[in-house]
This record gives structure tokens, C-alpha cells and sequence, in this order.
């Protein structure tokens, strides 16, 4: 009975008021799960069966558009913190440059390189009782994680200096976040 095929207003209010979703993808090569944010609700309603992500500037690696090209089945599970319910979305999309629509998100001065129009196929919402159980929005729980200069110096086997990365980071991510 929660399954839907289209946007409810119920559906709608919930996901207007998600600023994060995992778009996860299929490919030849495996699955690929991908965080989505924004400042703002991170997708919007084109009509009632259709919703638009605009692809800001993330990591190039480009896996979750390669896989919507090759394979258009994709799901979206969207969050929005200090709630211990999601809603999922599965459907299929396709990735647009479509001027007009790219522009329609611009953000200081800057728009998405792409836009990925999803057609739903089902909506509905998913159990709370996983963020229940990890206490997803209980506090920070970060403390002493290795940081991504640790990674990227393990990986490169030293040929990246990690403390270098991690001490420029703040500055790189604030400009390029568009």
C-alpha cells in the first residue's frame, strides 16, 4: 500500500525536505552508489513522474552517469537528517546537457555540467529501524577516522602527502563546490 507510481503530496513535502540522496547506479562493470547534495532540496519535481538532479561538481570520476548511459535503471534513497525514515525511488533516467534546463539551476553564476532526469517507476518509504539501530543522527561519531589524506598517501604508497592534502582541502572544496 505505500508503494507509489507518481509524486504524492506527501512524497513530494518529504523529499523537498531532503538535501541528500545516494544515487545508486548498474553498469557492465558492477554497481555504483554516489551521495547527492545540495544546499537546498537536492532534486526537483519536473511533473509528477519525473524528478531532476543537476550533476554538480564531485569527484570526475563519472561512474554514475557512464552506468545511467549504458544501463538507465537507477535508485534514490533520500535522507534528511534527524529523521530515521528514507524514501527510496527507483525508476530509470537519463543524463541531459540540455542548456536551458542546466541553467535553471545556476547557483552563482555556476551550473551543472549535466542534469539527470528521472522517470519514476515506484516510490515509497523505507523501515527507520537501520538509522534506529546505528543512532544515524545521534552525534559525532568521526573521531579518529583516518582522513582522506591518510588514504590517498596509503594508496600512493607515500607518493601523496597526506597532512598537505588534508591542510588544503577546507579551501579547495569551499571554491569548487559549484
Amino acid at each position: 500500500m505505500k508503494v507509489a507510481r507518481l509524486m504524492t503530496p506527501t512524497y513530494r513535502t518529504w523529499i523537498g525536505r531532503s538535501w541528500l540522496c545516494i544515487l545508486s547506479t548498474v553498469g557492465p562493470e558492477g554497481t555504483d552508489a554516489s551521495p547527492r547534495g545540495d544546499d537546498g532540496p537536492v532534486v526537483r519535481e519536473i511533473d509528477p513522474g519525473t524528478l531532476a538532479l543537476p550533476d554538480w561538481k564531485g569527484n570526475n570520476r563519472i561512474d554514475s552517469l557512464r552506468n545511467i548511459v549504458r544501463d538507465p535503471r537507477v535508485s534514490l534513497m533520500f535522507l534528511v537528517p534527524g529523521s530515521d525514515n528514507v524514501i527510496r525511488v527507483n525508476g530509470t533516467a537519463r543524463v541531459t546537457a540540455d542548456e536551458a534546463l542546466r541553467e535553471s539551476f545556476a547557483r552563482d553564476g555556476k551550473s551543472p555540467r549535466t542534469v539527470i532526469l528521472i522517470a519514476i517507476g515506484e516510490i515509497y518509504s523505507q523501515c527507520a529501524r537501520a538509522l534506529m539501530r546505528a543512532g544515524t543522527w545521534s552525534g559525532d561519531q568521526s573521531e579518529g577516522l583516518p582522513t582522506i589524506g591518510d588514504m590517498l598517501a596509503e594508496m600512493s604508497r607515500g607518493a601523496i602527502d597526506g597532512a598537505a592534502y588534508d591542510a588544503e582541502w577546507p579551501g579547495r572544496a569551499q571554491e569548487s563546490l559549484r
